[in-house]
Formats: structure tokens, sequence, C-alpha cells
């Protein structure tokens, strides 16, 4: 093997493992698609390693493919802070924290779990984007994210290699417009037989557990809606829409912000939250500070 390093092949590659895809590749670089593939094959062939495999119509990067991008990924910030400097630019630029969440996870809880991470001040920048689950997890595995926040753990029928942080969970609390909380509470849980009631989004593993709740009781609400922001189902809660449920651990924020009242809870289904990334050990300095106030204060 070659002991010298092509750079420029170095470059294609980081390029490809951060767009995604060759095609969106050769748009960012401005070449041809044979170039770009031909390169990232001389450098396979130069470290002796498969640095992709292919899944169907994906490139994934393989276990030396992610350990090699990692270093790349360092090789190039540390060469946008030299041209800073040659140039007379402010370096020192804030640690960025790329942070997928699912869309199925409460604003509320979000922000909390984000909150140590915003906390450390202007030496980290978030970058955060909201999808579902399975595109979330597809773009870890290509190290486009650091962190994916989501209401339950990666299954193992997911061919996507990460690990699962469990951070805590939660029992759930029934929330009414308050003058119609006041009447429910004496009557909890069958007070919620028949009544309006907003449902969040099908994909969701605590509505799955509140539906079998339910009928393990005999309770069969009125839906009135189904939605899949969860902002949104508190907002058609405190216009008198129906009843809706969050974590417990929010009870206080959600009356404050939305002028509702708590009128039961149970601990019978819990809301799970998790912390998910390609690494066992958590390392980057804002995921720590995020993973470590969900387990010894949030949700302690």
């Amino acid at each position: 093997m070659n002991d010298w390093l092509n750079y420029h092949h170095l470059l294609y590659f980081w390029t490809v493992a951060k767009e995604g895809s060759i095609s969106n590749a050769c748009k960012k670089l401005r070449l041809a698609q044979a170039t770009v593939s031909a390169q990232l094959r001389t450098l396979e062939d130069q470290l002796g390693e498969k640095l992709f495999e292919r899944r169907g119509n994906t490139l994934v990067l393989t276990e030396m493919g992610s350990a090699v991008f990692r270093y790349a990924d360092d090789i190039f910030t540390m060469g946008r802070e030299l041209m800073d400097f040659v140039k007379h630019r402010p370096i020192g630029k804030p640690q960025t924290l790329h942070v997928g969440i699912s869309d199925v996870l409460p604003k509320l809880i979000a922000f909390k779990l984000l909150e140590p991470a915003v906390r450390l001040g202007s030496a980290i920048r978030l970058r955060i984007e909201q999808a579902d689950a399975e595109t979330l997890l597809g773009r870890l595995a290509l190290h486009q994210l650091d962190l994916v926040l989501a209401d339950a753990p990666v299954s193992p029928q997911v061919s996507v290699r990460a690990f699962n942080h469990h951070l805590g969970d939660s029992p759930l609390t029934f929330f009414a417009q308050p003058e119609v909380a006041r009447k429910l509470q004496p009557d909890f849980p069958r007070c919620l037989d028949g009544m309006p009631f907003l449902l969040p989004a099908r994909n969701s593993t605590t509505r799955r557990g509140v539906e079998a709740w339910l009928e393990r009781k005999g309770l069969r609400p009125t839906i009135m809606a189904e939605v899949d922001d969860s902002a949104l189902v508190k907002v058609l809660g405190q216009a008198g829409l129906g009843a809706f449920y969050a974590p417990t651990v929010i009870e206080g924020e959600i009356e404050r912000q939305y002028d509702v009242l708590a009128f039961g809870r149970t601990d019978a289904v819990r809301e799970s939250f998790y912390a998910i990334t390609v690494e066992k050990k958590v390392k980057h300095p804002a995921a720590v500070a995020i993973c470590d106030n969900a387990k010894r204060g949030l949700f302690a």
C-alpha cells in the first residue's frame, strides 16, 4: 500500500459521505459521476479497505469507512481553520452538534432535553432537524447527525449500527380546559369513556400503549382528531376540541403554556426517551451534557 495519501481522493470520499450519495456529491464538487466513482475506487484500493457498501440504492459507510470519515472530517475542519488564520478571520469557531429529533417527540420534551447543550453558550452551536425515525437513523449512519432523540430504541431488525442510550421515562398526564378538567377529576379514568379526545401520530410508541390501556379498561373515547404535530394537539386541546395526554414530567409547563388543567394521571403507560448514536460511548461535550442532565435531572 502506498503510504502517501491523495487528499483529493479523500475530499471526494468525505463529500460523498456528508452528502449521502455520489450524485449529490458530484453537484457539490461540480465533477462528473464517473470521475468521483473512479476516485473512490482508487482510494479504497490505496487503503486496502472497502469504505462503502451498497444496500439497495443507498451507499452506507462500512465500519472502516466510518473511522476514515472521522479522520477526514478532522483534517478538512483543520484546513478551514488554517485558511481562516492566514486570512485573519476569527478562529475558534463553536463546536457543532447535529441533532435529529423524531417527529413524534413532544416539542417541550425536546426543548428540555436540549436545554443543557444550550446552556453551554457560544462554545456549542446546535443544528437541529426533525423527521421520522427511519430518515434520521439513515442520516446518523452516514455521520450527518451526531445524535438522534427518539421515543423508542433502534430495533434489532434495523440495519443501522447504532447504540441506544436510555435517558429515562415518564408516566402520562391527561389534560383538558380548566372548567372541563375540574368536572372530570373525581371520575378518572372512567370519565374518558365517550369523551372528546385527541390522539397523536399513529407511529408513536406511546399512542399504542395508551390504546391498549384504554382497551383493557373498556374505555372508548370519541376521537375528534389524529394529529402528527404534538404542539398542535395541545393547541386544539386548549381550544376545547378534546382532552389529550402528555408526559407527566412536563405537566407544569403544559398547564402554564396552554392554559389547560390536568385531570388524571396513569403510571400504567410510560413514555420512554432515548439518545441514539453510532458510538457506544457518548463523547461530544454537548451530547454528554444532554444525556447526563436527562438521567440525573429531568427523569431522575
